[in-house]
């Protein structure tokens, strides 16, 4: 009992470090902008462990990761959590929130139905969520007759191609939602958009398929790192 209220007593905390080195306390004086990226997740981690700081576990945790935040923004809480005393699955759900939150911001409208009338209005619904997963995964948009979303739902995961990317499941949702048209949405984890053969030809055949049902395929939006593709725009839908 001495042993484990000896080790919680000489837990290191934020408060413990001079009031000019305390991240939050530098926040209200120099205002976020000025903030490292390990003062910020210090923020949010609150607490250290008996041996380091707050800030010294965000720094550990950025060297886990060679400071990529795309990287960390992709794992899980375990994942963080993995090989870092003092950070525990607690902590580590508020880190993937906070950048959950980030994606959201970046893919907010002003909205809650945005109206899809361009591939950069697709593209943006999209891209916040899409443009850092590790793997390919297929989105579909539904949207009403004046184009506003209805809804959005990852229909596959994995490389894709027409094997396991079947119209019928993507009709399907099409038509539980009701939908007058669908945007399709895809992502190359590569960060490049570039769409490859079996994309355009995957496209092509979930247009005639689409032309069948009277639910027309208005675009397929490839997502890179920061940049897409519109294959309506390169011709392929036409």
């Amino acid at each position: 009992m001495g042993d484990k209220d000896s080790r919680e007593n000489c837990r290191l905390t934020i408060k413990e470090l001079p009031e000019d080195e305390r991240p939050r306390e530098r926040l209200f004086k120099y205002g976020v902008q000025a903030l490292k990226t390990s003062e910020l997740l210090a923020i949010i981690i609150r607490v250290g462990n008996p041996q380091e700081t707050a800030v010294q576990v965000a720094e550990k945790l950025l060297r886990k990761y060679d400071g990529d935040l795309k990287r960390m923004a992709n794992e899980t809480e375990n994942q963080l959590c993995d090989g870092i005393k003092g950070l525990g699955k607690s902590k580590g759900a508020q880190i993937i929130a906070a950048f959950e939150l980030g994606k959201r911001l970046a893919a907010f409208t002003g909205s809650e139905r945005p109206q899809i009338n361009t591939p950069r209005d697709a593209a943006q619904v999209c891209m916040s969520q899409m443009r850092y997963l590790n793997a390919e995964a297929l989105h579909v948009l539904t949207l009403d007759t004046k184009n506003f979303l209805t809804k959005q739902r990852r229909i596959f995961d994995g490389s894709l191609n027409m094997s396991i990317v079947h119209p019928r499941e993507i009709f399907k949702f099409a038509l539980d939602e009701l939908a007058a048209s669908i945007v399709i949405v895809h992502n190359h984890p590569s960060g490049d958009p570039t769409p490859s053969n079996d994309d355009i030809k995957m496209t092509k055949q979930l247009v005639d398929a689409g032309k069948m049902l009277d639910i027309p395929v208005l675009d397929h939006i490839i997502i890179g790192d920061g940049r897409y593709v519109s294959l309506k725009e390169q011709g392929v839908i036409q």
